[in-house]
């Protein structure tokens, strides 16, 4: 089977995850027990998600000027992630997301620095992998601008595009009528859409599994019963591997199966991408009985 071209365009983070026994009160300094810094953004997860299931992925982003960003690009080379599009933005610093893990909570401050200027103009530079793509693919932690042009670009050239609308922001109606699937989790349905739901919505819904439309009929994806590590980039290996599973010519059907099931893999491992798993790896998930 021939590998899918997916581009995925979003946000290129570094988590920085500290770990403590409480939160601090306001003004209160405490002892930590553990620091890690791992690669993160929704956008770059998605995409690694995607390499990892064997999709050709080519990121459309931005890193910042400092180490943060270099590490990050080469991390992204080392998923075998297309990063000819992915620049080093003047005078600005890495997106961040700041993390405090406790008491099986946390507290993310997100810092969105050299994403914030992903902008229409910069997209425009990197036309040709968009049009050229099987699928796009995108988030909500880049400018909202951004995101309508790119839909925009895809409608006009008849591109398929999944819209996950992670952080929630709203779009103009013409925008969410151009995406071709869309993607929230039970908040981001219950902020931005409520009852307004067509075939085109895709709902994941944690340990309740996924809901969709086929037929005019309400279906539903029982989630997969396995030990919780880590929820951190779930969404985002389900949203990588629906596009594989979509580009590849399957069913919609058959690539929420396919996407719930790495979704359920990569919560078994602690890290965002650390957990996303490979094409053979779901597949004997899958069929493991």
């Amino acid at each position: 089977m021939k590998k899918p071209k997916i581009t995925v365009i979003g946000s290129i983070n570094m988590d920085l995850v500290t770990s403590t026994d409480k939160f601090p009160e306001q003004g209160e300094t405490i002892r930590g027990t553990q620091f890690q810094t791992s690669p993160g953004g929704k956008g770059a997860n998605q995409a690694v998600a995607a390499a990892r299931l064997g999709a050709n992925v080519n990121m459309i982003g931005l890193v910042g000027e400092d180490s943060f960003g270099e590490q990050l690009l080469t991390n992204l080379h080392n998923e075998d992630v297309d990063v000819t599009n992915v620049a080093k933005q003047k005078g600005t610093s890495t997106g961040l997301a700041n993390i405090v893990l406790s008491e099986k909570d946390n507290r993310i401050i997100i810092i969105g620095g050299a994403n914030e200027y992903v902008i229409p103009s910069y997209l425009e530079k990197c036309k040709e992998a968009i049009i050229e793509s099987d699928y796009v693919l995108l988030q909500f932690e880049i400018p909202k601008q951004t995101i309508e042009y790119c839909l925009e670009i895809c409608a006009e050239h008849h591109i398929p595009v999944i819209v996950n609308p992670a952080p929630a922001m709203k779009l103009s109606k013409k925008a969410w009528k151009q995406a071709t699937y869309i993607t929230p989790n039970e908040t981001e349905k219950k902020q931005l859409f409520q009852n307004q739901l067509d075939e085109r919505f895709i709902i994941t819904e944690g340990k309740q599994g996924v809901s969709y439309m086929e037929d005019n009929q309400p279906k539903h994806v029982a989630a997969h019963d396995v030990e919780v590590l880590d929820s951190t980039g779930a969404g985002d290996t389900f949203n990588g591997a629906l596009a594989v599973a979509l580009a590849e010519g399957r069913s919609v059907t058959d690539a929420i199966i396919f996407a719930n099931g790495a979704a359920a893999l990569s919560v078994q491992k602690i890290g965002a991408q650390s957990g996303m798993p490979t094409k053979e790896q779901v597949f004997n998930f899958l069929h493991k009985d």
